[in-house]
């Protein structure tokens, strides 16, 4: 770019004097429309650029799953913000003052809850005390599972006290600081039809007139996610292998509803970052089992990934969470659907 300002602005400059500034215009216009295309394809009514709509509700969504689920059920009648930005991992953004300006404004306000963002506590506090949004986790009703070790961050700490009851089985409260609530429930297909069941809910709540419309868009969607659920359910049922190793411990609801066992990298968070110890036990594990493949993901490093493949001798392959799309997978078109598909692609690959 500097090259382009610092030596051709003369050769610009005559262009335009020499009576071919209407060609030059008609470029750049090109040029602006061509960027205006892209950006729109990036298909998420995202913090950095949405407005609130009056007429309509507005809905402002924490991360890519929940905004997308919404926005298929919102369809026409409702204006739906997702507050991360595309390309950005979920598990250490933080939002920005705007966004609490936002949401003040806003009739509902989903987030996944179970521990996922840490931020929405000092969030709701934040809001105008006037304000007339309805917050909802949107994960409420999903039977949730708790891991071992720190995560990281502490996701999951609150919660856990929470749901003790419904988690009496799998922690006491002697070793409750140890096990924390794992959020990825979306990984999921019927955890997914919860939440979009609870997204379903929330619009007609606040929003009864247009409650025909939900229903029926929320009926489309729960059809293709059933359909994908019996997807997984066929095809995971016939593979050999059930041990999978991934970057970080985001499958747990995956694995659990479709008979397969996670070994994780990293813990909850991607942050949670394991010894060097445990990446030689990983590496006997893998050798152990036979597992030919290490998953990881891409809005995170794959560098500990790679070292774990390159230790045990075996190749990486994605295995996508869907926390958020990449600026690529944007532009492409995919969506929660498409990459969960490739995911039940991979694990047939890696476990056959």
């Amino acid at each position: 770019m500097k090259f382009y300002i610092g030596r051709n602005l003369d050769q610009v400059n005559r262009t335009l004097a020499t009576g071919r500034r209407g060609h030059m215009k008609l470029l750049l216009s090109g040029l602006l429309v061509l960027s205006l295309l892209i950006l729109s394809a990036c298909g998420q009514n995202n913090s950095e650029s949405a407005k609130l709509v009056e007429g309509k509700v507005n809905v402002i969504t924490s991360f890519y799953p929940v905004y997308a689920f919404t926005s298929t059920i919102g369809g026409e009648d409702a204006n739906v913000i997702n507050l991360l930005p595309t390309g950005v991992e979920p598990h250490d953004w933080t939002p920005k003052s705007q966004d609490i300006v936002n949401t003040s404004k806003a009739q509902l306000f989903l987030y996944n809850g179970a521990g996922l963002e840490g931020w929405v506590p000092n969030f709701l506090k934040s809001l105008n005390s006037d304000t007339k949004v309805k917050s909802v986790a949107v994960s409420e009703g999903v039977t949730l599972l708790t891991a071992e070790g720190d995560d990281g961050h502490g996701h999951g700490e609150e919660q856990v006290d929470e749901h003790s009851d419904e988690h009496a089985d799998e922690a006491n409260a002697e070793d409750i600081a140890d096990h924390h609530v794992d959020p990825h429930t979306w990984v999921s297909p019927k955890s997914a039809m919860v939440m979009a069941e609870n997204i379903k809910n929330s619009l007609v709540e606040v929003d009864p007139a247009h409650k025909e419309g939900y229903e029926q868009r929320y009926e489309e969607l729960r059809t293709k996610l059933e359909t994908l659920d019996q997807h997984f359910t066929d095809e995971l049922s016939n593979v050999p292998n059930k041990e999978i190793v991934v970057s970080h411990q985001a499958f747990g609801y995956l694995a659990r509803d479709y008979g397969l066992t996670q070994h994780a990298i990293m813990g909850l968070s991607p942050d949670a970052e394991p010894t060097g110890q445990d990446i030689v036990k990983l590496a006997k594990l893998v050798k152990d089992e036979g597992i030919k493949y290490i998953f990881f993901e891409e809005l995170v490093s794959d560098k500990l990934a790679k070292t774990l493949a390159n230790e045990a001798g075996v190749e990486t392959m994605v295995l996508n969470p869907v926390e958020g799309l990449t600026k690529e997978q944007a532009t492409n078109g995919d969506d929660y659907f498409t990459l969960m598909e490739k995911n039940l692609q991979n694990l047939l690959i890696a476990l056959k």
